[in-house]
């Protein structure tokens, strides 16, 4: 611990931000995985085989309650406001479907543009802190007694030398974080997409007294 701390003080007071930037980093990744894993996600292609089950069945109603037990997950939602309108015409379930995943779509995708943003952010501050501390080397160098430019010098080069290092210990680990979580989000999109669609086609079908679509 005491080597951080005295990583840390030796940066100088550029640290500061970026250290500001990692808090801002970690509070944005654990909310989103909070809501992306355990809120919005779920085992689509099981959900929606009892959903296709139920339909079949002519058991809209427990379709329904089936979506209202995993009410906090994003397609559950969507397939409940096409439910909800089962026994209307395509038109009306189609219109019913879309305004939800227009609904979703911004929750989902909330805040993950913030990511490669604060990933920049901290390597130019970090950067900034570099060429203040060449700045202080070159002053060093130019105006320093000779007792005290070694000093001096030492830590002009250990303030652009950490800061450099601790911007891109927190920029590399938010770029790898956003891959992560935009693979999840695109995950729940494209299911959202497919099963939308399925959906619709397999409420349709039903009031015709056709084949279902969902294995299709």
């Amino acid at each position: 611990m005491s080597v951080v701390a005295e990583f840390y003080k030796q940066g100088g007071t550029w640290m500061h931000p970026i250290a500001f930037v990692s808090v801002v980093v970690v509070a944005v990744c654990a909310e989103r995985i909070y809501f992306l894993w355990f809120r919005y996600n779920l085992n689509a292609h099981s959900f929606m085989g009892q959903i296709q089950k139920l339909i079949m069945e002519n058991s809209v109603d427990r379709a329904i309650k089936l979506c209202n037990a995993e009410q906090h997950a994003a397609l559950p939602r969507i397939v409940k406001s096409g439910l909800t309108r089962a026994n209307k015409g395509e038109q009306e379930i189609t219109n019913a479907v879309e305004e939800m995943v227009l609904e979703m779509t911004p929750l989902i995708s909330k805040r993950m543009a913030w990511l490669p943003t604060l990933a920049s952010l901290a390597t130019m501050l970090g950067l900034l802190g570099t060429i203040i501390g060449m700045i202080e080397a070159f002053a060093a160098v130019a105006k320093a007694a000779p007792d005290q430019k070694q000093e001096m010098l030492a830590g002009a080069i250990a303030i652009a030398m950490n800061t450099t290092a601790f911007g891109l210990m927190v920029a590399i680990p938010t770029m790898f974080l956003s891959l992560i979580l935009n693979t999840l989000v695109k995950k729940i999109m494209d299911e959202i997409d497919q099963y939308s669609i399925k959906l619709v086609n397999m409420l349709v079908l039903r009031g015709q007294g056709g084949t279902n679509p969902l294995n299709r």
